[in-house]
């Protein structure tokens, strides 16, 4: 059963989005909150697999409020999934720098929320090829550049044969395919990778893989 969390300032949002999921056989919302400090609070009695937070709320927005998520060791396994009405800007890059998952527009078609939901609580980062080239062409490349030979420098060469392919938006199952490696295979040397760079999903393997140098804009 995937356990989720609704986090939005507005009633009836929740109420749409708790219909929806709550219809679905492996899915339960667990709790809702209406700004950041009841979403931690609840976040830390029910752990859920999936935290929707919207990005601006009152008393503690979704920027701040997946920060502090992302920094609780007792709530490493709440994957944060964004909702933003305005798509990709600026903000959600720095709620995904701060831990989120992936983001979901709020006008998402209710098939689309219900698969994002299940990709999220697989571990997958809600980031579609198409999504991580705006990503990296209007914000990451802008930005000064982390030296390759120290945010890689403890990764050996298959693991960032791996980071790189994440970085350009292939699920574990087309990474193994392109690595002739199993499935498993390429989900261990993602994890590995992400423990060592301390990233807590695969949106900040792609972040960690741009802003190194490891792929570049338009290469790869």
């Amino acid at each position: 059963m995937i356990r989720v969390l609704l986090v939005d300032d507005q009633p009836l949002l929740r109420s749409g989005f708790r219909a929806l999921l709550d219809i679905e056989d492996d899915i339960e919302v667990v709790g809702e909150a209406a700004d950041g400090v009841a979403a931690l609070t609840l976040a830390r009695r029910h752990r859920p697999d999936i935290a929707l937070l919207d990005i601006q709320m009152p008393v503690m927005d979704g920027i701040e409020t997946t920060r502090r998520i992302a920094a609780d060791p007792t709530l490493a396994g709440v994957h944060v999934v964004i909702l933003t009405n305005y798509g990709l800007d600026e903000y959600v890059v720095d709620a995904l720098r701060a831990g989120a998952a992936g983001f979901l527009v709020k006008d998402i078609v209710p098939e689309d929320l219900l698969h994002a939901v299940r990709v999220a609580a697989r571990g997958d980062a809600l980031l579609a090829p198409s999504i991580t080239r705006r990503l990296i062409d209007r914000y990451v490349s802008a930005r000064p550049r982390v030296a390759a030979g120290v945010a890689l420098a403890g990764l050996t060469g298959r693991e960032r044969e791996t980071v790189a392919l994440v970085a350009q938006g292939l699920s574990t199952t087309q990474i193994a395919d392109r690595l002739v490696i199993s499935p498993s295979t390429a989900k261990t040397h993602i994890n590995r990778a992400m423990v060592k760079l301390h990233a807590r999903d695969r949106a900040q393997l792609v972040i960690v893989a741009y802003e190194s140098g490891l792929v570049t804009p338009g290469g790869g």
